[in-house]
């Protein structure tokens, strides 16, 4: 199996982060903008788009700061995907900041993929 390459990204958000939070934490949130629909056991989450299931694992959680995912895919691996919420000490200034992984002719689509998604959690949270 190709190494994936860890890639990270920051998108400015107008947002409270203790709401940023629950969009990135929570089933219902996730479902939002991230998934059609996200389901929940423990620290295993389904995440569905338009019938293909893909199964992740929660490996941690900090409220209200951060989650980090493995997809079970990619166990015994040390990829992950984290949707942490950055608050600039001076201007207050919220950022959603992605640290994902990708092989490297998947990287520009990985992005790009990420940028329709958060563009979607920001039409949802009135942020434009």
């Amino acid at each position: 199996m190709e190494d994936k390459i860890k890639y990270e990204m920051e998108f400015p958000i107008q947002v409270s982060p203790p709401l940023l939070y629950q969009y990135i934490s929570t089933p219902s949130g996730l479902s939002e903008w991230y998934a059609d629909n996200v389901n929940s056991r423990g620290e295993f989450y389904t995440f569905i788009w338009e019938g293909s299931e893909e199964k992740a694992k929660l490996l941690s959680k900090k409220s209200p700061e951060r989650i980090k995912f493995r997809w079970l895919e990619d166990e015994g691996e040390e990829f992950y995907f984290e949707l942490r919420i950055q608050v600039d000490e001076i201007t207050k200034d919220v950022s959603l900041m992605i640290t994902d992984y990708a092989e490297e002719d998947e990287i520009e689509e990985g992005k790009m993929l990420w940028e329709n998604m958060v563009s979607n959690l920001k039409q949802i949270l009135g942020s434009a």
